[in-house]
This record gives C-alpha cells, structure tokens and sequence, in this order.
C-alpha cells in the first residue's frame, strides 16, 4: 500500500507541465550601503538561501537557474549544498543588466521547460504556497505575476517636480516576482526588448510590449524586495512574527 501511494504522488508530480524557475541575484547592492544583499543574514539565514528554499519548496518548479555575479558563482554553490536545496540547480554568470542576466539563465534551462518563472533573488520571503498560485495561474493563461493593491496615494510628477495628476489608487497594483509565462513567449519577450534597446522594468513588462495580457493573482504584503538596510529590518519582523504564529 505504501508504495502505491508512493507511485500516485510521483505520478501527481509529473502530471504538471515542466517549469524551469529562473533567479536574477546579479544585482550591484547600490542601495544597501556596500552590504551584499542577497548574502546580509535574515534569522541567521542568508537571503539568497531563503529565497532558493522557498523555490524548491514550491510544488509546481522542477529546476532552478541562478545568475550571479561571476564572484559569486563559487559561494552561490557552497550555498545550495549548504542549506539542501533538494531540486536539480544551476549556476551561470550574470550579465550587466537584469535582462541580459536572465537571458542568460534561459539559456541554461531545460529546453523543453513549458514554462518559466522568473523571481527576484532579493525577495526571500515568498512563500511556497504563493509561488505554486502564480505557476498554477500561467498554466490557465500563459502569463501571470502576483500583486497587491497599493496602498499609498500615487501622483504622477513632471520632470521639474511638479504634479502632474493624481493617479486612481484603485486601480493601482504592485506587481511582484515570481513572473510565470509560457516559455516561447517569455523568450520571444526578451529577444524583442533586447533587440529595441528598452530596458524593460520587469518580464511582465516585456510581454505587455508584445501585445500579450498578462493576468494577476493575489501576492503578499510580506513578499518584499530586499533593496536598503530598512527592508532587512522589515524582513526581519516578518519572519518573527511568522514564527511566533506557529
């Protein structure tokens, strides 16, 4: 009985289409004050770790692919093994900019990967659970990212500083990572924004410029991007208040 129910949950597993999860951490840290962001510690964990466990905790990635600096290719390994990350992972140098960084990674994935996800290696505190949400969604629709509602007043200012109008807060959303998309799409994205030169500020925005509907599901208000000292601290609180919820 125990291996039927083995079986099953493998059968389960391999009943999804293959999704290649891409992680951009090649970033500078301009804004963390000389502090590497992805290595600063968050409960005695590195954030790129959390951020690679929380990955291989998600149900609906098979594999992981990992653009980083080329100095941190070594300790970027040294980590997976670390901390167990259990899912099949790949490590590639990075480029100059997060496109080039994760066209590189795609390079890297499996190629018949159906679908990729992209996720920002500096958000550490998403949750398995949100990621297989998002993953799930692309399967429907080809193109989905989480998102939360805004919650400040958002006005939109003329280069001399000047307010130009005050945008309808309602109909703002902040969209997170991980980004999941059809995998032919995403590339053709990415080829396209290469080609014009656009720097595109994130993988949804990149499709949206193909034409293509990108869908949003419910993100998560601690599903926050490391960029400054403060959100360590906020992440920190986070984290906390998670584990005295247990």
């Amino acid at each position: 009985m125990k291996n039927f129910f083995t079986k099953l949950f493998r059968r389960q597993r391999e009943a999804h289409p293959y999704c290649s999860a891409v992680v951009a951490a090649g970033g500078s840290s301009r804004r963390m004050g000389g502090e590497n962001k992805l290595t600063a510690f968050l409960d005695g964990v590195p954030v790129l770790a959390r951020t690679l466990l929380a990955l291989d905790g998600a149900s609906l990635v098979d594999e992981i692919v990992v653009a980083v600096r080329e100095e941190d290719l070594v300790a970027t390994a040294d980590l997976c093994k670390i901390y167990a990350v259990t899912k099949p992972v790949k490590i590639v140098r990075g480029g100059a900019t997060r496109l080039e960084s994760v066209r590189a990674a795609l390079l890297e994935c499996r190629e018949s990967a159906a679908f990729l996800a992209v996720h920002d290696g500096a958000r550490p505190l998403a949750e398995p659970e949100l990621i297989d949400r998002v993953v799930a969604l692309a399967h429907r629709t080809n193109a989905a990212a989480p998102a939360v509602p805004v919650k400040d007043t958002v006005k939109l200012v003329r280069e001399d500083g000047v307010v130009e109008r005050t945008l309808e807060r309602a109909a703002l959303r902040a969209v997170q990572t991980p980004q999941v998309f059809d995998a032919q799409l995403l590339r053709a994205a990415l080829q396209a924004a290469a080609a014009s030169g656009e720097e595109a500020t994130d993988d949804c925005s990149a499709v949206e410029r193909l034409g293509k509907e990108v869908f949003l599901t419910e993100g998560s208000y601690e599903n926050i991007k490391i960029t400054t000292p403060e959100d360590l601290i906020l992440a920190e609180a986070i984290l906390q208040r998670r584990e005295g919820a247990l």
